[in-house]
């Protein structure tokens, strides 16, 4: 099969910057994709800090690099106009739950907490993550409102994964409509959530599985992003109306005909450009 992140028509320049940041004794990698050379001179700066998306990939936990992922947050940077830090963290099952999580976890604190090579103002930063990345960014924003270490201000969720169980007995519709016949099926989720988990307690987790929580309150302004032919479609939904009923800020929106993972291909897709539309609206909404 293609590698349909590096499908592309159109060529981009970026100038990007490799860095690492300690998860305790481990060096987690990041790239951090520069939307032009005025982020880097200063210029178009406010205050003399950048606007920074942290991003976190996605591929079940278990697949999936910084490297598969290099057009799809160079075109993030240059679409939103955002400094983009995206992060190598490690993967199941040599790596199972939660040091992905964590490293994950590591990298966003180091960046609100200024320990990067950027001059970040903490007002300025969005986490986003698409699908197990989306897992990874619900779950970081309930673990910094738990732990109290700082407070993240937006987070955009495509497609997430936050739910525990895609078997038949899953509450979801969409499980059960798109969960045989498209590119993600229930068997892969399945499959890829006994690969990430470390012992069945794991799933009981809301840091394993966020929709699990039982307090959605004191959580970001959340963007949801789902797709209309994605099995975790409705996960995504209920895990927005469970963020709206605690009294959160949130948006959700469903982009028509889409299957998951869509916002992998190229700018030239209807669908890549819609969400782009809806991601550069939501950040311009602050």
């Amino acid at each position: 099969m293609a590698n349909l992140k590096a499908i592309d028509p159109l060529k981009i320049f970026y100038k990007t910057i490799d860095d690492k940041i300690y998860n305790g004794d481990y060096q987690v990698p990041v790239r951090i994709y520069m939307p032009d050379e005025d982020i880097l001179t200063g210029e178009g700066t406010k205050g003399n800090t950048c606007p920074v998306l942290i991003f976190i990939h996605g591929g079940g936990w278990v697949t999936e690099s910084v490297e598969n992922y290099n057009r799809v947050c160079a075109r993030m940077a240059k679409s939103t106009g955002h400094v983009v830090v995206s992060i190598e963290y490690r993967l199941a099952p040599e790596h199972r739950f939660p040091i992905g999580l964590m490293d994950c976890y590591a990298v966003v604190k180091a960046v609100y907490q200024n320990r990067m090579i950027l001059n970040v103002d903490p007002e300025r930063i969005t986490i986003i993550g698409d699908s197990a990345g989306g897992n990874l960014t619900a779950a970081i924003c309930q673990m910094a409102r738990d732990r109290k270490e700082f407070v993240p201000q937006r987070q955009i969720l495509i497609y997430p994964a936050v739910s525990n169980d895609y078997s038949e007995k899953s509450p979801f519709l969409s499980v059960q409509e798109n969960g045989t016949d498209f590119l993600l099926t229930a068997k892969k989720m399945s499959d890829y959530l006994d690969l990430y988990q470390s012992c069945d307690e794991d799933r009981q987790s809301p840091y394993f599985a966020p929709l699990l929580a039982q307090d959605f309150s004191s959580l970001p302004r959340t963007l949801v992003i789902t797709a209309e032919f994605d099995p975790l479609r409705d996960e995504g939904e209920e895990y927005a109306r469970k963020l709206i009923e605690a009294g959160n800020a949130v948006e959700v929106h469903r982009i028509k005909d889409a299957l998951h993972g869509f916002f992998a291909l190229g700018i030239m897709s209807y669908h890549v450009q819609e969400s782009f539309e809806i991601i550069n609206s939501f950040l311009k909404g602050v």
